[in-house]
């Protein structure tokens, strides 16, 4: 019975020991998260976080640990990005006319209760036009107030362009009716007028520094290359360029970021995959959003066709935080945040299907400093035979199997 109760006692140490380390023996680095005084916190993630977790976050973990047991917290991540609204107001078209001044579409509200609106997003038949707008408001139908003047509404479409810029932006405004004046030499085929109320909440944003920036106009390509490489792997989702051309133009434009990159002879190369694509033009702001992405460095691509390239003077970026939203049911255990396990799969917490339910009040907690995870030495240790231990266990089970053998033959 002795050597059958060695061996139970030596699995049963070594199951004990795998259970305790099971859950957190993946993951490579940890974060101590203090500051937990209730239920529910909030905790932004640091920028260096981000060199050593996967891009989509799938192996992010929140592990708590008290004495031997070992709780997994459930969280929801959060990135502060602007968050829009738009809301269609009813107007009706009651009138179309035409004067030496051009041609005027006038819009009434049903409702004697007219709603604030800020935008009007009009729809032409027309695929070609160059067009000012006047766009003006009244409660009489006789009075009108001017809310727009030279006002410029565009569409191009040919074999290299396909872009259009009819939508009107004004301060919030409330008139039962509204009055638009277009200056055209033919005769504008208004399809639609849609006639909304937008609002924006602000997102949160902070600034990624620049290493470096390099802008070359390639002539036999026709486009204006910008590369630009980041002070380090951040969250970007906002670009702005600083057009120092006094012309008017409008370029189709694409942002790319950095995947993976080789050694060659001509130095160091890159892939890349696409991030964003649409037009630069001197009509709308030159201000690009786009979902957050962690990127060490962007590729800015102009065409030019057979235009002049364009002067790129500072260019901007921004990215939003990423939040932790977690919920910590024992304050007895010790919390730290988990990451760097390449295998690991998104987790699925049902706390997603109840984000009604969470404070909008959330205290504050803090990611503290990176260290390594003393546990992923454990499941990432030497093989097994390796071991010294194992090896001298091993050769004692297979001595007392021998000699259990051997005794019952001499004894036959």
């Amino acid at each position: 019975m002795m050597p059958r109760l060695k061996i139970s006692l030596i699995v049963l140490l070594c199951t004990l020991a795998a259970q305790l380390n099971a859950q957190t023996a993946g993951y490579k680095f940890k974060r101590q998260i203090t500051g937990i005084s209730t239920t529910w916190h909030i905790a932004e993630l640091p920028d260096e976080l981000f060199a050593h977790t996967k891009p989509g976050f799938e192996d992010l973990r929140i592990f708590g640990i008290k004495g031997k047991d070992t709780v997994e917290v459930p969280y929801l991540l959060k990135q502060r990005s602007d968050q829009v609204s738009t809301k269609d107001i009813p107007f009706a078209q009651i009138n179309q006319s035409s004067g030496e001044n051009g041609y005027y579409f006038t819009f009434q509200s049903p409702d004697a209760n007219t709603s604030v609106i800020n935008q009007i997003r009009l729809d032409f038949k027309q695929d070609n036009f160059d067009w000012k707008v006047l766009l003006e408001g009244s409660n009489d139908n006789k009075a009108w107030f001017t809310l727009l003047k030279d006002y410029r509404i565009l569409s191009i479409k040919n074999s290299h362009t396909d872009y259009q810029f009819t939508v009107l932006n004004f301060p919030d405004s409330k008139y039962q009716y509204f009055r638009i004046s277009l200056k055209s030499q033919l005769k504008p085929e208004l399809v639609s007028a849609k006639i909304a109320k937008t609002d924006t909440v602000k997102g949160i944003y902070k600034e990624v520094k620049l290493r470096s920036i390099r802008v070359k106009n390639n002539k036999e390509t026709k486009e204006s290359t910008i590369d630009l490489d980041l002070k380090g792997l951040v969250p970007v989702s906002a670009v702005k360029l600083n057009v120092g051309s006094t012309f008017d133009f409008y370029r189709t434009i694409r942002i790319e970021y950095a995947t993976d990159s080789f050694q060659t002879d001509k130095g160091m190369q890159y892939n890349y995959a696409d991030l964003y694509s649409g037009t630069l033009t001197s009509l709308e702001k030159t201000e690009f959003n786009f979902p957050n992405m962690v990127a060490v460095r962007l590729r800015i691509i102009i065409e030019n066709n057979d235009n002049t390239p364009l002067q790129i003077g500072l260019v901007q970026l921004q990215g939003n935080t990423f939040d932790l939203i977690a919920r910590f049911d024992d304050l007895a255990y010790s919390y730290a945040l988990y990451y760097g396990d390449e295998k690991a799969s998104s987790p699925n917490y049902e706390i997603g299907k109840f984000e009604d339910k969470i404070p909008t009040m959330l205290n504050a907690a803090n990611i503290e400093k990176e260290e390594n995870n003393p546990a992923y030495q454990f499941k990432t240790g030497k093989p097994l035979f390796e071991n010294k231990i194992w090896l001298w266990a091993l050769m004692t089970i297979i001595i007392i199997v021998l000699a259990g053998f051997s005794y019952k033959m001499l004894k036959s």
